[in-house]
């Protein structure tokens, strides 16, 4: 395990998540996350497309700081392996992070540049861990549900720290503390096989014709700010074009229902996302090990879905930006939950 040099003149922690497609950072300085940033990253297309996420990020990132670094973009396929890809990240967060640079191993803590690739199973997609282990600090009992862009989270938090059976994503997906489900990118074929139309059931094309940002921006529940990868069809984001997204989901054209129908079919999608989402809280709770009182802590880009799986569960919803609203400056705030990992990476590393 490595630590920050004590005497070191620099007084500022940035949290990094290299992501497969957004980075996100977080600043943290005299204890208190002053800005935090997400932008996008297509990182299939290798690190170049990293090195100019990065250059547009806002000024503070370039600037000398404390670093500490939290990824899952080492799955991406632009890398031979996940191993490959941990070394590959880490060694450009090394090239290019001013100041001294740290690679979060969840369970192992943090540790230099260049032993993260010796670490690669406990850094792979380790933010998880560092969110868990922060919610750990104000809630010692609670689910934690990060429902991302992406992919989502449900880590059980007990006695103040992260309880997760699996570890890697492999594990997490037959525990059901990783569900590959977000409210972006998901293709929705990926929810359902078929889905009710105008009274008949109707099977789905096979073609991923829509994604969940174009569900939730029918329902008006994904924010803007949110909203920030590419349609399927690479077209506009506005209510006719999404409609023809989702018409086609089920071999039609758009004007063959009114805006109604097309908002019912969105519900539906919605809906059976929350399902695979309750079945594997349902399964994590089985185990006994948190009480009926223990709260959802929701954070990431869908947390208004976490919110809504913790009513069905029947227990209070905390949000992650909430928990740490005194630490937060109003300029931070809008993001913190979005960008959980970079800001728990961030904090962490501060308080050590």
């Amino acid at each position: 395990m490595t630590h920050f040099h004590p005497s070191a003149s620099l007084r500022r922690v940035i949290g990094w998540d290299l992501g497969g497609i957004h980075v996100k950072a977080a600043l943290v300085e005299e204890g208190r996350v002053r800005a935090v940033v997400q932008a996008p990253c297509p990182l299939w297309n290798g690190l170049p497309a990293l090195d100019a996420t990065f250059a547009a990020l806002p000024a503070w990132a370039h600037e000398p700081a404390r670093h500490a670094v939290t990824m899952t973009g080492e799955l991406t396929d632009c890398f031979a392996d996940r191993a490959d890809g941990v070394a590959q990240l880490a060694g450009w967060a090394a090239r290019n992070l001013a100041g001294e640079v740290a690679i979060y191993a969840g369970r192992a803590g943090l540790v230099a540049p260049e032993a993260a690739a010796p670490h690669a199973p406990d850094v792979a997609s380790a933010n998880w861990h560092a969110t868990a282990a922060l919610v750990g600090t104000l809630r010692p009992d609670a689910l934690l549900v990060d429902v991302g862009s992406t992919t989502a989270d449900l880590i059980p938090v007990r006695d103040g720290q992260p309880r997760a059976i699996g570890y890697s994503d492999a594990e997490r997906l037959e525990t059901g503390e990783l569900v590959y489900t977000g409210v972006v990118r998901t293709p929705l074929l990926a929810l359902s096989r078929t889905a009710p139309f105008r009274g008949r059931r109707t099977a789905l094309m096979a073609e991923c014709f829509a994604t969940t940002a174009d569900a939730y921006r029918l329902l008006s529940q994904l924010p803007e700010a949110e909203d920030q990868q590419d349609t399927a069809d690479l077209k506009g984001k506005s209510i006719p074009e999404t409609e023809i997204r989702l018409a086609r989901m089920i071999g039609r054209d758009r004007h063959e229902g009114s805006g109604d129908d097309w908002a019912r079919l969105a519900g539906f999608f919605a809906e059976a996302q929350l399902r695979l989402l309750h079945d594997a809280a349902g399964l994590i709770l089985s185990r006994g090990d948190l009480s009926d009182a223990a709260p959802i802590v929701i954070c990431g880009a869908g947390r208004f879905v976490a919110a809504r799986l913790a009513a069905r569960l029947g227990r209070p919803a905390e949000d992650l930006s909430d928990l740490i609203a005194p630490r937060l400056t109003p300029e931070a705030a809008a993001f913190a939950s979005t960008c959980g990992p970079a800001v728990a990476v961030a904090v962490l590393a501060a308080a050590g």
